[in-house]
């Protein structure tokens, strides 16, 4: 049975479901990444991938009957990971200009890497 995973860091894993435990590790085979940039999507080949379960959001079976009926557009990977650079870049825009304007109203917002200190 086909699945995808959805991983804590964001990523998309789609693969054949060969192992799971009680800790809900995984043990997938013909794996690939998935990335999708607006109504774009690219698949990286990963081969055997094991997931441990601590990084498992979401688990889910696959139709593979509708998998094809998809309003996305395959591209291939060298496009969507510049399409994935560049949306990057213009959120680290974003995020400047929003600190920016909140420091100029005497404002601070902790760092992303820091709250996990708390």
């Amino acid at each position: 049975e086909k699945h995808l995973v959805l991983l804590r860091d964001g990523r998309t894993l789609i693969g054949f479901l060969r192992s799971i435990d009680q800790f809900a590790n995984l043990v997938l085979h013909q794996t690939v990444e998935r990335i999708h940039v607006g109504k774009k999507y690219g698949d990286i080949p990963r081969g055997i991938f094991v997931v441990r379960g601590e990084n498992v959001v979401l688990l889910g079976e696959i139709d593979l009957e509708k998998e094809s009926d998809t309003p996305l557009q395959q591209v291939s990977i060298e496009e969507i990971l510049e399409e994935q650079r560049v949306e990057l870049q213009a959120k680290q825009e974003s995020e400047k200009l929003k600190v920016q304007a909140l420091k100029e109203r005497g404002l601070s917002v902790p760092r992303a890497d820091t709250l996990d200190e708390y």
